[in-house]
């Protein structure tokens, strides 16, 4: 599958800007660079100069000058992808981007595929599968959270754990096969007690990364977070606090929120999606019927559900607002629960305290006035294990590792059942095999051109 042709693709954003960046990738790449380029201060060639410098000069076609730039060699084995690569800076002009483009193209190169430098930077051996991952999710982290765990991952923190098990594993599944050879001489090369411990380590290990992932999955791809309650309790206030922007209609007229409106921040480098719905109550209104029907629908993909009422109107029957809790409560009953109780600004201490006694885990703001916002967004941070993040332990993001953990853990608990049952060693032998090819599928040691597509077709084209 390894490719011996040159590439060549936009490395920084389309459009137009102050400076642009093409790539060149390949073992002609500083070849076909050197035949349109022209130095400033010397007719130095390209193809003599060393990896990791930098030069001065003009992108010519023919007599025609393109643009004046800054041509960056990096000589194989040495480079992002293993192999010559060329990165030339240019201005940021959209013109300019696709003349140079064009001229490359004419001079031998053809255009990357998506994610194909990368995809070269695995094959020829300079990232494992699982740290090439890791540099997409890095270009799409939005948010300190998630840029902290694609460097771990991309540093080689999640690979290493598995390739360091693998290789232990792998071990003693050589002496296992061994054993096999000897089958009639009935002798074990593979010490059993020291066997039994590295089983129980690996089956630690595996529930931990495995558990980690209904963290990294959230961190990931962030939290969604329903605001609902009746109409006209302050929810398109809440979500405008949240924000810090007028990003929702505000007016006392009841129903003003028809669709949902989202919008999403980071809390304490956490990635949360508000989604404010439309107030839930019965009407003959078409338009709002249809909004309502969009809440439900909101609430069943949210993770998390703020339910907020009107303390001022509710504090006269608080059992009507412990009914409205019930029935969310009972409704979904897996996803957390915050209950807001809104406008305590209009309380006198004792209807505070009231408040306080009669409903549960309440927590009590203002919207308008921004009392109690601050303590909201830590109360829904705390929702979040982010103890493993803290501490730097490597988290599961990616839904692929994720199964293929979930498939080795399951083959490495029949190998746990076998040494326990006093199994023969041919029948462990194929668990074994099993548990090492799905960890080999993590780290790239075991691959199919049909996965690697799917893994970098969601790669942008310059990476």
């Amino acid at each position: 599958m390894i490719q011996q042709d040159t590439i060549v693709a936009l490395a920084t954003a389309s459009g137009s800007g102050a400076i642009a960046v093409i790539r060149l990738s390949g073992n002609d790449a500083i070849t076909i660079a050197d035949n349109s380029f022209r130095s400033v201060t010397s007719n130095k060639s390209l193809i003599d100069q060393k990896t990791h410098t930098i030069h001065l000069g003009h992108i010519v076609d023919g007599e025609k000058v393109i643009d004046e730039v800054l041509v960056s060699i990096f000589k194989n084995p040495n480079s992002y992808t293993g192999e010559n690569i060329v990165e030339v800076s240019c201005h940021g002009s959209s013109y300019i981007q696709q003349e140079i483009i064009q001229l490359f193209l004419r001079k031998g190169c053809r255009m990357a595929d998506a994610g194909e430098f990368t995809l070269r930077a695995f094959l020829n051996g300079k990232l494992d599968l699982s740290q090439a991952e890791a540099v997409a999710d890095l270009i799409a982290s939005d948010n300190e959270a998630s840029h902290q765990i694609a460097m771990q991952q991309m540093r080689g923190g999640f690979s290493s754990e598995i390739a360091k098990l693998r290789e232990e594993l792998m071990n003693f599944a050589s002496l296992i096969e061994l054993e096999l050879d000897f089958s009639e001489e009935d002798v074990e090369f593979a010490d059993r007690t020291q066997f039994k411990a590295l089983i129980d380590r690996i089956v630690f290990v595996l529930k931990r990364l495995i558990d980690s992932f209904a963290v990294g999955n959230v961190i990931k791809n962030g939290i969604p977070v329903a605001i609902v309650g009746e109409p006209n309790v302050g929810k398109s206030t809440l979500l405008n606090a949240l924000l810090n922007e007028e990003r929702a209609i505000v007016s006392d007229i009841a129903g003003t929120t028809r669709d949902t409106i989202e919008d999403e921040i980071s809390i304490g480098g956490i990635g949360f999606r508000f989604i404010d719905t439309a107030g839930i109550r019965e009407t003959q209104d078409v338009v709002e019927s249809i909004g309502i029907k969009k809440t439900f629908e909101k609430i069943e993909q949210a993770q998390v559900v703020i339910y907020l009422f009107d303390s001022e109107t509710s504090i006269t029957n608080l059992n009507l607002v412990k009914v409205e809790i019930e029935k969310i409560k009972n409704k979904y009953p897996q996803k957390p629960l915050k209950i807001i109780a809104n406008k305590i600004d209009k309380l006198s201490d004792a209807q505070v305290a009231l408040l306080k006694s009669e409903v549960a885990n309440v927590h009590l703001i203002s919207a308008k006035s921004n009392v109690g916002v601050d303590e909201l967004t830590d109360a829904l941070l705390n929702l979040i294990n982010t103890g493993a993040l803290r501490n730097n332990q490597t988290i599961v993001t990616n839904s692929r590792h994720y199964d293929a953990l979930l498939k080795a853990f399951e083959e490495i608990q029949k190998v746990k059942y076998g040494l326990d049952s006093g199994l023969s060693g041919d029948l462990m032998a194929i668990d074994i095999r099993q548990a090492l090819f799905h960890f080999g599928e993590i780290t790239g040691e075991i691959t199919t051109d049909d996965l690697l597509g799917n893994i970098f077709a969601n790669f942008c084209i310059g990476k």
